[in-house]
């Protein structure tokens, strides 16, 4: 008999999602299954929402970015709904069974990772894709979005040099990543910066003042500083390390939710470190310093060739082991091919980039600056 496939994508749109997309309806409808996609994330899935994924709606949308199905943050276990956060997973089980599907495809990054392994528990038969620009999903080499994103990060540092040649200036560029350095270090390292600065190496204003101090004695009188939106200072690593502890440790529901504001508050805090960065070089270095926060943008627009070709093929695997009824599990790429990996082996944990990596060493060769 033909499966039933059911297909979301949830979290935050990256390029490359609607050549996944692409590539399980092709798959699956050359073996014969049928498809159902769910707008809107899990919440449309909760919702009942569907769209019909036959040859005429997945023709033209390889190139396209974002996701022909939307998207949402919304979480099974923590629905709003009507002014309350409801426990909606029973619900979702009823739809699934509603429409006799087989499996459930969800596309997205940690969080999602973590929402679809809830109703992989629930005893639904769940497969996931890995996507993000931040390219911080565990157990994968790498997600589709991040390419696209590395691209678009290195492009506009490219661009950068040429203002801050011209007015002998520091620009400081935030660079997405959330909590993982990936994209700032690799477009860092592509586009020539002479500081980065990654949540992995917390770092020292001074010493990254200094660096640009001696790039202007020896005649370089401007500098590009990359700065991924989670780096922290030595003081601002050890207070929230401190916070994490003890939200970590505590034991009554009261320290629990106290520990929890106070990383609330200091993460609000670190939303301004990219122009205390920048206020901070400009007073050290006695040279003008101008921000650019390139935001959603590296998030946009048409997905590169890597990002298609991975995608395409992440997607297309589906099928392989939908035909082999194994669920429960991540599709994850493995050099030039893709394995199934235990949800349970995925959730719960962040792909940070590692202090001996080649990337962090080929930066450091050519002379590049961490603040440490």
């Amino acid at each position: 008999m033909a499966k039933y496939v059911g297909i979301l994508t949830a979290g935050g749109d990256s390029p490359g999602l609607n050549a996944a997309i692409r590539g399980v309806g092709k798959a699956a409808h050359r073996a014969g299954y049928n498809v159902i996609g769910f707008r809107d994330g899990f919440r449309g899935f909760m919702e009942n929402r569907t769209m019909r994924l036959d040859e005429q709606a997945l023709s033209g949308i390889l190139t396209t970015g974002g996701t022909i199905l939307g998207t949402s943050r919304d979480k099974p276990h923590k629905m709003p709904i009507g002014g309350q956060t409801l426990d909606m997973t029973e619900a979702m089980v009823e739809v699934y069974h509603n429409h006799n599907l087989d499996v459930l495809i969800c596309l997205g990054g940690g969080g999602t990772q973590k929402n679809a392994y809830r109703l992989h528990k629930q005893g639904l038969n769940i497969i996931t894709l890995p996507k993000t620009i931040d390219n911080d999903v565990a157990m994968t080499d790498t997600t589709f979005g991040f390419d696209t994103a590395l691209g678009i990060a290195t492009e506009a540092i490219d661009r950068l040099h040429s203002t801050a040649h011209s007015h002998h200036r520091i620009i400081v560029v935030e660079i997405m990543g959330h909590n993982a350095g990936w994209l700032a270090l690799g477009a860092g390292i592509s586009g020539g910066a002479d500081v980065i600065l990654i949540p992995e190496i917390p770092y020292n204003i001074e010493i990254v003042a200094e660096a640009i101090r001696r790039r202007s004695r020896h005649g370089s009188r401007f500098s590009i500083v990359a700065v991924s939106e989670g780096a922290l200072s030595l003081e601002e690593a050890a207070a929230f390390h401190k916070a994490q502890s003890s939200r970590e440790n505590a034991k009554t529901d009261k320290a629990k939710a106290k520990a929890k504001k106070r990383l609330e508050k200091l993460e609000q805090q670190f939303n301004d470190s990219t122009f205390r960065i920048s206020r901070q070089l400009e007073e050290l270095t006695s040279l003008e310093s101008r921000v650019t926060i390139l935001g959603y943008v590296q998030r946009g627009g048409t997905p590169s060739s890597a990002d298609r070709l991975l995608a395409s093929r992440l997607g297309t695997a589906c099928i392989n082991f939908i035909e082999q009824d194994i669920y429960g599990v991540m599709v994850a790429a493995r050099g030039d091919s893709a394995e199934a990996v235990p949800l349970e082996d995925v959730v719960g944990k962040r792909k940070t980039v590692p202090l001996d990596h080649p990337w962090i060493d080929c930066a450091r060769r050519v002379g590049t600056s961490f603040g440490d």
